[in-house]
């Protein structure tokens, strides 16, 4: 089954993970990615040979690795002909469990993991910006229309972090694609909890798309901006979520 989201940011999974990986580092890259949406539900992984060979790990690790994902509900094999592992999307946490989560969180933490998304999705803003031509942004127009068109929270959430993971790929960067993804495994769920405000989803929308254009104007510094003030918002949003528990 062949699928064609996420563009850079899906080259970005397959990629090799540093040589002194174990078995969680390939859990957790691939793991992010079937929680992101960049690998999509039921699609077929390359087989255990051209895995292995595309992470720079060895079969042994890989499977390995491939058994926790089955545990964890998010990979399942099938065998025989046609056979082979498959995505499995995991069901959407339920609200309780999330908001739990939020209240171990610190407000400073949330602060600090804040600062730090804003600085990462606003270099890629501002590198994309310098970098990207504008029939490169296509996949970031898609995920916008897709996120303007999510009904619930959850899969908003979702798409709301592939929009910052493809931002970053968009700016041809690998090590910030990286860093985009592990920053929306900390803060992904959470923004289920503040993103079925549907006057809100339309705000982000907005704002996504304001970046959008700022980034095909070449207008980098003003890209910038914007996807940190985005991402600010959002945080703040979260911040007063916590401070109210």
């Amino acid at each position: 089954m062949k699928h064609n989201r996420g563009g850079g940011a899906r080259r970005a999974v397959f990629t090799p993970v540093d040589t002194r990986a174990r078995v969680e580092t390939v859990v957790r890259r691939l793991g992010d990615a079937i929680e992101l949406g960049l690998l999509a539900d039921g699609e077929q992984l390359p087989g255990e040979s051209e895995l292995a060979g595309q992470l720079g790990v060895s079969t042994v690790t890989l499977r390995e690795a491939l058994m926790a994902l089955r545990q964890q509900g998010l990979v399942t094999t099938r065998r025989g002909r046609g056979g082979g592992s498959f995505v499995s999307l995991p069901e959407d946490p339920a609200e309780e469990r999330i908001r739990a989560r939020l209240a171990g969180w610190g407000t400073e933490e949330l602060r600090d993991l804040g600062d730090h998304w804003a600085a990462v999705s606003g270099a890629a803003a501002r590198l994309a910006a310098q970098r990207t031509e504008p029939d490169d942004l296509q996949q970031l127009r898609r995920t916008l229309e897709e996120f303007a068109a999510a009904e619930d929270a959850a899969a908003r959430s979702r798409v709301y972090g592939r929009f910052h993971v493809e931002l970053a790929a968009a700016a041809q960067s690998a090590r910030l694609t990286r860093e985009q993804v592990a920053l929306q495994t900390e803060v992904g769920a959470l923004l289920c909890l503040v993103l079925g405000d549907d006057a809100y989803r339309e705000e982000v929308a907005d704002r996504h798309r304001s970046v959008i254009s700022a980034v095909q104007d070449g207008a980098h510094d003003s890209a910038r901006e914007l996807a940190e003030r985005c991402v600010k918002e959002s945080t703040a949003r979260l911040i007063a979520l916590r401070l109210a528990l």
